[in-house]
């Protein structure tokens, strides 16, 4: 009988050796107290550690995101667009009568008039920003309207053609495409309208989004800036459905939404949303919640990444605010019951981590069980003994 009241001694007193022991990650005292840790070894030696309630959830709803509309505005492009470099023009000529320079003469038959219009063959735009019109020179094109273009080769022609009217017309408007590629049916130069065009029109130009909309990312880069959201927030935001410009490059990016699950959970791996997004209740459901025999449900932890003007919001006095982007763990006590509601609340974002702790009687278990292993051999061959005897 005195063999039990030992192992229990022997199990406590080592136990409070847990670094020695064999575990999935730190205990719930290791995570608070990593966080008031003072090392020289960079930011990320660091994290702030915040206790997840109301006030909390409610802060992470304003977390600034991407947004075309304040990256880019929302301004309607020129109503008449201006002829470019590499656009490809053709000009048609008509003269009053027959027998000018452009129109044909008159043929045999006398109710059939001469060809009165000449066209001629598209050109592009080169790079001195002319065309070649006969009789007329280079006409400088590029920078301007097609019916001032139209009204200057007229003025030019005049005196040398019958009464010349001119029409120019843009075949092909390279200058005013917008590049589209990544996950889309057919990516390509796109012209865009003289309506203008918007970002979900321009892809629905190319074909249609290939991958699933829940998992693609739009990326707009318009000069030196660029931005990313989600698609499923232009589609649910009109007003992030912004006018494209000239010029710009659309790419849409497939990157499936995951969060990572390890410690004390059923489930140890990359779980993927399987929608446009999740609460973190929804999380720990999908992770297959905590593991009964083991977790520790007031060391329920929750590591990401956060921008430093949300951080400045939940801890004005940290010194990590320096960098853009701060470490962060998120941590929640499942013992109490109000936390179910904020668990419901609390969204969880792409490449999150949670971690649940072991509970503290887990390693007196594992101290048990190694001591049975030793102990177990022995108490068989005392038995044995005796037995004999």
């Amino acid at each position: 009988m005195r063999a039990l009241p030992i192992a229990l001694c022997t199990a406590l007193a080592v136990s409070g050796c847990s670094n020695f022991l064999p575990s999935a990650g730190p205990t719930t005292r290791a995570v608070a107290e990593g966080a008031d840790i003072q090392t020289d070894q960079g930011l990320l030696a660091r994290y702030e550690i915040i206790d997840v309630d109301p006030t909390v959830v409610e802060a992470l709803r304003g977390r600034p995101l991407d947004s075309l509309l304040a990256s880019f505005g929302d301004r309607r492009p020129s109503v008449e667009p201006l002829i470019g470099i590499g656009d490809t023009v053709s000009v048609t000529i008509w003269e009053a009568s027959s027998g000018g320079l452009f129109s044909g003469a008159l043929t045999t038959d006398r109710f059939t008039a001469g060809s009165k219009q000449a066209l001629i063959p598209p050109q592009v735009v080169a790079r001195d920003g002319t065309i070649m019109v006969p009789y007329a020179g280079r006409v400088r094109v590029a920078g301007r309207r097609a019916i001032d273009v139209q009204t200057q080769i007229e003025a030019e022609l005049a005196g040398k053609a019958i009464e010349p009217q001119v029409i120019v017309n843009v075949v092909l408007p390279t200058s005013t495409a917008v590049t589209v590629t990544g996950e889309v049916t057919a990516g390509a130069r796109i012209p865009l309208s003289t309506k203008g065009d918007r970002l979900l029109d321009v892809i629905a130009s190319a074909g249609g989004v290939r991958a699933p909309v829940s998992e693609t990312f739009v990326r707009l880069s318009r000069g030196p800036t660029t931005a990313t959201v989600p698609l499923t927030a232009v589609v649910s935001n009109p007003r992030e459905n912004i006018y494209l410009r000239p010029g710009d490059t659309l790419t849409l990016v497939r990157d499936p939404q995951t969060f990572m699950a390890t410690g004390a959970t059923a489930a140890n791996y990359e779980i993927p949303f399987t929608g446009e997004g999740i609460t973190l209740a929804q999380a720990i459901a999908k992770a297959g919640g905590l593991a009964d025999f083991q977790a520790d449900p007031a060391g329920v932890f929750l590591f990401r990444f956060e921008p430093s003007s949300l951080v400045r919001r939940l801890r004005p006095g940290s010194p990590l605010l320096a960098a853009p982007q701060v470490p962060v763990v998120y941590r929640l006590n499942l013992r109490d019951p109000n936390s179910l509601f904020v668990t419901q609340a609390f969204r969880m974002r792409n490449r999150d981590v949670i971690y649940v702790s072991n509970a503290p009687f887990t390693d007196v278990q594992k101290v048990l069980s190694a001591f049975s292993t030793v102990t177990g051999p022995l108490s068989a061959g005392a038995s044995i003994y005796g037995a004999v005897r």
